[in-house]
C-alpha cells in the first residue's frame, strides 16, 4: 500500500474513533510501519478527528524525525511494541472510557485484565496485559512494555488507556474497539457472576482460529 493511501487511512480511522467518542480532545495516536522500516505517526497535541495527511510526523527507521509536524511522546511505546511485534505493522493507542476505568479496577490481574467473555475478544485480542502507571512519555514505559516479551498485542496503561498492536492499520483499530466493547461489558456486569466462556471453549477458540495466547490460568 502507498505511503499516501496509509496518511490518508490514518486520517479516515482518527476521524471516526473521534466522532464516536472514543478518544477525545486531542488524546490518543496512531503510527503505521512502513516497508522501508521507517513509520507514520500523528503529531502531538493532534486531534485524531482533524488529523492532515500531510502533516503526519515521518520517522526513520531510528525514530528520528524525517518531515512533517513534531510527532507524538508516546513514540516510546509504540516503539517498544514495533521491537517486540515483529508482524505488527500498525499501533493504536487512546483514552476510550470503559479502558480507561477498566485499567483503574483494584481487582483486575496485569496478565489478563478482562476474563474470556466472548469469541471475538479472544480471537481479536487475545488476553490484555495492565502495564502500571508511568507519566505520559515517560521513556521507561517501553521496557515495561518489553518486558511483556512479546506475547501480547493489547496492553492497558493503569489510568491512561489502551494500545493495541495488529498486522494492518484496520486490524489494530478494530482490535481496540473490541478491547473498548468487552471492557464495557465487563463493567455493566461486574458483581453479577456472569458467565465467561470455559478452558475448553477457549481452547477450540484457539485451535480453529490459530491463536497463540500466553500460558495464563482464566
Amino acid at each position: 500500500m502507498s505511503e499516501t493511501k496509509l496518511r490518508e487511512d490514518i486520517c479516515r480511522f482518527g476521524r471516526s474513533l473521534f466522532e464516536r467518542g472514543l478518544t477525545p480532545g486531542s488524546s490518543g495516536n496512531i503510527s503505521v510501519r512502513l516497508d522501508d522500516g521507517g513509520w507514520l505517526v500523528t503529531p502531538t497535541n493532534a486531534s485524531l478527528g482533524f488529523l492532515d495527511p500531510g502533516k503526519m510526523s515521518r520517522l526513520d527507521a531510528n525514530g528520528k524525525l524525517v518531515s512533517g509536524d513534531a510527532p507524538t511522546k508516546e513514540v516510546p511505546l509504540h516503539t517498544a511494541l514495533y521491537q517486540t511485534r515483529s508482524a505488527a505493522r500498525a499501533v493504536v493507542h487512546l483514552h476510550s472510557t470503559h479502558s480507561v476505568a477498566l485499567s483503574m479496577l483494584p481487582e483486575i490481574d496485569p496478565r489478563a485484565v478482562l476474563p474470556p467473555m466472548t469469541a471475538y475478544y479472544m480471537m481479536k485480542c487475545a488476553p490484555t496485559a495492565l502495564v502500571p502507571y508511568y507519566r505520559p512519555g515517560d521513556p521507561a514505559v517501553a521496557d515495561a512494555i518489553k518486558g511483556l516479551a512479546g506475547q501480547y498485542s493489547s496492553v492497558l496503561l493503569a489510568n491512561h488507556g489502551p494500545v493495541v498492536s495488529g498486522d494492518t492499520l484496520e486490524g489494530a483499530v478494530f482490535a481496540t474497539e473490541e478491547l473498548e466493547e468487552t471492557a464495557k461489558l465487563y463493567l455493566l456486569l461486574r458483581g453479577l457472576n456472569p458467565r465467561y466462556l470455559s478452558p475448553e471453549q477457549v481452547t477450540d477458540l484457539a485451535r480453529t482460529f490459530g491463536l497463540v495466547l500466553p500460558d495464563h490460568p482464566h
